[in-house]
């Protein structure tokens, strides 16, 4: 697992690389502040020093830009339930996300439930976090990537053509 700090490695450079290197079943993750950093040795968090909104534009930016990849988008679905009270920003920092991915398929879950699917993911896959400065909890936002020009209607009309007997 590597770890680096903004004066160790431009995060965008970062972000460009594995945009270009990964592909389907690899995940980047834009994290608030107190993500933690996670010990699986495919994980790479990358402390970016930078504005959420801004490293979110830029991986936003960057998959839609792959010929590649898309991206499969999940947020905590406790983000929906935070109080203004509880907060401070919460409410602003909600609007600004809706505006940045307006028109996305976006997908919530619980948080536990999408940490147990990106650590499945990280035995095998490679997976890169950015984490931000944002300090407000269930903001960090989930991309699992997947191929960029083959669909998951294109993969299951194949597998039904595929007689059962080449596939054992």
């Amino acid at each position: 697992m590597a770890e680096l700090n903004p004066g160790e490695g431009d995060w965008k450079t970062r972000l460009e690389e594995s945009v270009a290197l990964f592909g389907h079943r690899n995940w980047i993750v834009v994290a608030d502040a107190a993500y933690p950093a996670q010990s699986s040795g495919g994980i790479e968090t990358v402390r970016t020093g930078a504005d959420h909104f801004e490293v979110l534009r830029g991986v936003v930016e960057a998959i839609a830009a792959a010929k590649h990849v898309r991206a499969n988008l999940y947020l905590d679905d406790e983000l929906r339930f935070v109080f203004e009270s509880d907060a401070p920003g919460i409410v602003s920092c909600r609007q600004q996300l809706q505006l940045i991915l307006a028109g996305m398929d976006l997908s919530y879950f619980p948080h536990e439930q999408i940490i147990d699917k990106l650590d499945k993911s990280a035995r095998i896959f490679r997976v890169l976090i950015l984490k931000t400065e944002l300090g407000l909890p269930y903001t960090s936002l989930f991309f699992e990537l997947g191929c960029g020009y083959w669909n998951d209607e294109a993969e299951k009309r194949l597998r039904e053509a595929i007689p059962r007997s080449t596939l054992s």
